[in-house]
């Protein structure tokens, strides 16, 4: 089969690598349909992710058709269609049983295109297939369900629920790629009073407004006076970080107001300082947190009811076969307008 394989900081290929076979007994092999591209894999390629070795399968993202499973697989079989979920849970250990799925310390939590080779291929095994898959709703297409296997839950729960976001509150999202606007999306779910999206990208931030920010503002300006202008000098009850900067983090602890919450969702490769001189007198509280993918037999309720229209999130489209032309679209959205790609087998 082929695969896109990294190949260390700055390369990646897409080349011939032998076929996904059981390893344990609760493996299961999936045809890759569909996949897409996550600003994680663009910050492995950064070199962000040491723990990333060269010669790894990248993606974790991806909708398949089961076509082999282990002895110890009991809930899908072949033939069915699978959401493979960018989260693996073995279920026993400690984290596992209180749902903290992706601190997993027994051989999951994110490890596919990580730790183990991922999705970006055109077959993938499949760790812990019970509790890391999700037969697929008849009627849900995959390009719907595909964004549910990272960035929804991951802005949904590291940016919303982590963030406490209430009714009639002031959300502010820090930076408008596609994690952000995610969080854009379900932080509507609850109903703030507004929601301000920031970005350097005029066409992200119209994207922002298109999917429900109803105040957007380039970085570049001074979101600090806007959020103060809404919100009578106090600042914002939530800040989502969804860059991955020093500078994003930074500027999110500016924003939130006395007693409120900063929701990190970003990927950090280097160091962000935290001005505790500021912060220490103002009850502001600071999450951090990788998905743990609880949510997502939530959000595929609500997708294949039609509650939630994840497919505004996708702008390219391409053949499984193109993933390197994809990949060089999806790393430069300022001239691309890139947000989500997909790619699928033809």
């Amino acid at each position: 089969m082929r695969a896109l394989v990294f190949g260390g900081p700055g390369q990646r290929s897409w080349t011939d690598v032998p076929d996904p076979r059981i390893i344990d007994p609760t493996d299961a092999i999936i045809r890759v349909d569909t996949v897409t591209i996550c600003g994680t894999d663009l910050h492995i390629l950064g070199g962000d992710v040491p723990a990333v070795q060269p010669g790894r399968i990248l993606g974790h993202e991806a909708v398949g058709t089961v076509v082999d499973v282990g002895p110890g697989v009991t809930t899908v079989r072949p033939g069915d269609r699978v959401l493979a979920s960018c989260i693996s849970a073995c279920g026993r250990c400690r984290y596992c049983r209180e749902g903290s799925y992706g601190q997993c310390r027994g051989g999951g939590g994110w490890i596919l295109g990580h730790l183990v080779d991922g999705v970006q291929a055109q077959y993938a095994r499949l760790p812990f297939a019970d509790l890391s898959t999700y037969p697929l709703p008849e009627g849900t297409t995959d390009e719907a369900a595909v964004l549910l296997a990272d960035i929804l839950p991951t802005s949904y729960e590291v940016g919303v629920l982590n963030g406490q976001v209430r009714p009639g509150d002031t959300v502010v999202v820090v930076g408008s790629g596609p994690i952000g606007l995610a969080g854009i999306l379900t932080a509507r779910l609850f109903s703030p009073a507004h929601i301000v999206a920031i970005d350097k990208a005029d066409s992200r931030l119209q994207a922002a407004k298109h999917l429900g920010a109803d105040v957007i503002v380039k970085a570049d300006d001074d979101p600090l006076e806007v959020v103060r202008a809404i919100t009578d000098g106090l600042g914002a009850d939530v800040v989502m970080e969804a860059v991955g900067t020093p500078a994003s983090f930074e500027l999110c602890t500016t924003l939130v107001r006395p007693g409120g919450r900063v929701a990190n969702i970003g990927v950090h490769g280097k160091p962000a300082t935290l001005h505790l001189e500021d912060l220490w007198i103002r009850n502001v509280t600071i999450t951090t947190g990788l998905v743990d993918t609880y949510s997502t037999p939530t959000l595929l309720k609500m997708v294949s009811a039609g509650q939630l229209d994840t497919g505004q999130l996708i702008t390219h489209r391409f053949p499984l076969e193109d993933i390197m032309q994809a990949y060089d679209v999806f790393s430069r959205p300022a001239d691309t307008g890139a947000l989500k790609v997909a790619l699928s087998r033809e």
